[in-house]
């Protein structure tokens, strides 16, 4: 049975066969672009499930080409893996600032990418309604009675450690730059006092105690919660 179909963007023929091999292994669907231009054309033609997007491309970039995917009502949920092979923070930032769901520096073993878009997929199709209640392990987060428990210990937060913690398990894997989780915690019932957000992780973390190490720091950008 036929999994999602993905389109793999990269001006790398060879790369482009690699991974396309991989992917039709595991089951995927597999059509490719060579350039930004073409990848918008077939992006709007197929509408595949996930785009893995190369940021050094001939014409128009990668960043441009997500940023004109998520520009577009009918492409703007399609889940996006960048791909880089310098590996700089700032192209990196931009495009989860964009909208991409994850990224990956050249060079990559194939068993990897194929995680990580298994990783993704799980998650965009999860993301589709407000995760109200979370558990992973022995850690709870009820959003409707605004509680974290440890083995049913209650855990206090303030405001914005709470949402914090609640945007980043909810998608676990998932790489958020400072900016974004900035406005995640932002709003008319909380006051973010320090505008580095920093301070409430590092908080959190000695709050949460056994499971601090779940929150990795991605250094130069954000923040995930370890699946």
């Amino acid at each position: 049975m036929t999994k999602e179909t993905i389109l793999v963007v990269d001006d790398e023929q060879d790369l482009v066969k690699l991974i396309r091999y991989h992917l039709e292994k595991d089951g995927y669907k597999v059509i490719s672009a060579y350039n930004g231009k073409d990848a918008l054309f077939l992006a709007r033609r197929e509408k595949p499930d996930m785009i893995i997007l190369d940021l050094m491309l001939p014409g128009i970039d990668g960043l441009e080409v997500c940023r004109k995917l998520k520009a577009d009502t009918e492409l703007a949920h399609t889940a996006i893996v960048m791909v880089t092979a310098k590996g700089e923070e700032a192209d990196i930032t931009m495009g989860l600032k964009l909208g991409a769901d994850d990224y990956m520096t050249k060079p990559f073993s194939p068993k990897e990418l194929v995680a990580r878009v298994q990783a993704v997929l799980r998650r965009t199709k999860s993301d589709s309604a407000v995760q109200e209640y979370i558990k992973i392990d022995a850690l709870t987060i009820d959003l409707y009675k605004h509680e974290v428990t440890i083995k049913n210990e209650s855990i206090p937060l303030t405001l914005a450690e709470f949402k914090l913690l609640h945007q980043l398990a909810s998608k676990p894997g998932r790489v958020f730059t400072r900016d974004q989780l900035l406005d995640a915690i932002s709003g008319h019932d909380t006051i973010v006092i320090d505008r580095t957000i920093d301070v409430h992780v590092a908080s959190l973390r000695k709050k949460l105690k056994a499971f601090a190490n779940r929150i990795i720091t991605i250094r130069g950008i954000g923040y995930k919660f370890k699946e």
